[in-house]
Parts: structure tokens; sequence; C-alpha cells
């Protein structure tokens, strides 16, 4: 087999794709619900979430959560330092 006939790293097909799968069903019962009074916009939500399921507004700021994306794993409540976002059931 000669090198050209190798494949090195992934074949994305369809790039952007992720938008089609939406991951809330993974979702145990809870999710995050956000008090915007006591959000002091740090983004540290927007950083630790590992689904991008946070929205951000045009100007950068917390707007609540993508909820389609969500997966209800609790990490931007715990990462929040103004305990501005609780963990609830649906």
């Amino acid at each position: 087999m000669a090198k050209k006939d190798k494949y090195f790293g992934g074949i994305i097909s369809d790039p952007g794709s992720t938008l089609k799968y939406k991951t809330y069903v993974w979702r145990d019962g809870i999710k995050p619900v956000w008090d915007k009074e006591k959000c002091k916009n740090c983004m540290k939500c927007f950083i630790n979430c590992p689904d991008n399921a946070i929205k951000v507004d045009k100007n950068g700021n917390m707007a609540g959560h993508k909820y389609d994306y969500c997966k209800g794993c609790g990490i931007c409540a715990q990462v929040c330092p103004f305990n501005a976002i609780t963990m609830r059931k649906e």
C-alpha cells in the first residue's frame, strides 16, 4: 500500500452537523434554572459547559440555557460563584 493510499485522521463528510443532534433526551429529570438577578455575567458556566448549552446574547452576556442541548449534568450550577443557577426537577 502506498503512502498516498493511507488515511490520516478522520473524515468529516457533513461539517456543522452537531446542531442536528439534540442531547436533551439524556437529561435525567433535572435541568438548570438561571436566576438573572443573581447572575454577574462571569461566564464560568459558559466556559465549563461541555455541551455549549449556555445562551449568550449579542453583548457576550449570559442569556439562559439551550435546553435542546443541555444534558442536565449540573456543571454550570456547580461552578457558578453567585448561585445564579440551580438544578431543579423538570
